[in-house]
């Protein structure tokens, strides 16, 4: 009689607190966010929800959002970028030298911003992957040299204005039946994602998180895409720089969990020796990420320098605690291995929300430095500790 392989079956009861403890995870950055939504509500009179101050709120957290998409492989992969303020402040001060001084469409100028960020995301990731400079280092001369290109470029000046088509990139709107149709697709891509993860897990023979989990997840964010939809149209429809943070959001989404080289990523931010080990190109990859950010930050300062129609030296200033602390504070760990990009997003929503609801409340802006300091030691404190 031939040994039978011993079964280990999982209790009902642990079973139950790893459901209610995976629950948990899944929403606790929500519940956080309505929470701070019903605070500043409340203090500000019912102001800080009303439809315009969402959509003004939506519009200032897309470059902190792009930055954030970007930032979160960054660190998952074990790297960290302080120089993305600077280079956000750089591209956008290029794309209005060349549409303002040198006349050049709007087109090219975005294209030559993004390829300015992704150039000297090329060459930061080139000390960090191909010379072991730590990236902390690098990143810290790039914030330095960024801001003194940006001052030499501009002779120090405040350039504007800038082509209508150009401000259009962050100042126009959706129309509202658009932003509906852009809703209901939405959900029904992330219902047809879900049935599809869980028949391949099911195919697989792995585990499958219980039914009320992920189609709870899929019901309540279903309710805020619908109410976001309704709260923007309410005042004059989806602005679009959000729709260009959810197509750059769902881009990164489908890298990070589709495809070889998100895989990659992963593998050497969760254990570098290994991933070596097993044959990946850790210079390679660590490039790749590093140009990815320079590129993300080409586009961020795009919306910047739109919003605002004028390109300025200041621009782009301290956004790199932002953009971390957004990353923190949604799950991804400053360790490396671990953190996701709807879970950055609406960190930075939360960031968004805080600088918004504080200036509301008339706070001085000193507090609101010393209050974002402070979310982002203990969201790395929260990292910590969880993994104890």
């Amino acid at each position: 009689m031939k040994n039978q392989p011993i079964q280990n079956p999982v209790p009902e009861e642990n079973e139950s607190k790893l459901s209610f403890k995976l629950d948990i995870q899944a929403y606790t950055l929500i519940i956080a966010l309505v929470l701070i939504a019903l605070i500043f509500g409340f203090f500000t009179g019912g102001e800080f929800l009303s439809s315009r101050n969402i959509s003004n709120l939506f519009s200032q957290m897309a470059v902190i959002a792009v930055l954030a998409i970007g930032m979160t492989l960054l660190i998952v992969a074990g790297h960290i970028d302080l120089s993305v303020g600077s280079l956000v402040g750089l591209t956008g001060g290029v794309a209005a030298i060349l549409q303002v001084w040198h006349g050049w469409n709007t087109f090219a100028v975005v294209v030559a911003a993004v390829a300015v960020g992704a150039l000297f995301g090329v060459w930061q990731g080139w000390w960090v992957a191909y010379r072991a400079v730590p990236a902390f280092i690098v990143t810290l001369g790039g914030m330095l040299i960024f801001r003194g290109i940006l001052i030499g470029l501009s002779k120090g000046q405040t350039i504007s204005p800038m082509d209508e088509s150009f401000k259009s990139i962050s100042n126009s709107y959706l129309p509202f039946s658009a932003g509906y149709i852009l809703a209901v697709g939405s959900i029904l891509l992330l219902l047809f994602w879900t049935l599809k993860n869980r028949s391949k897990r099911r195919d697989l023979e792995l585990l499958i998180p219980p039914a009320y989990i992920d189609y709870g997840k899929v019901a309540v964010y279903s309710f805020f895409i619908l109410l976001a939809a309704y709260m923007l149209s309410r005042y004059q429809g989806v602005p679009i720089p959000v729709i260009i943070v959810v197509g750059l959001a769902a881009i990164y989404v489908f890298i990070s969990n589709k495809t070889a080289f998100g895989r990659y990523v992963y593998a050497i931010g969760g254990n570098i020796e290994a991933a070596a080990l097993s044959g990946i190109n850790i210079k390679r990859n660590t490039l790749m990420v590093f140009i990815s950010m320079g590129a993300l930050s080409g586009v961020a300062g795009v919306l910047l320098t739109s919003r605002l129609n004028a390109a300025t030296v200041n621009a782009g200033n301290m956004y790199e605690l932002d953009a971390i602390a957004a990353c923190v504070i949604g799950g991804t760990s400053l360790m490396g291995g671990r953190g996701k990009v709807v879970g950055a997003l609406i960190g930075a929503l939360i960031m968004a929300s805080i600088d918004n609801g504080m200036s509301m409340m008339n706070i001085e802006t000193f507090w609101q430095y010393i209050v974002k300091g402070l979310i982002l030691i203990v969201a790395v404190w929260i990292d910590i500790a969880s993994k104890k």
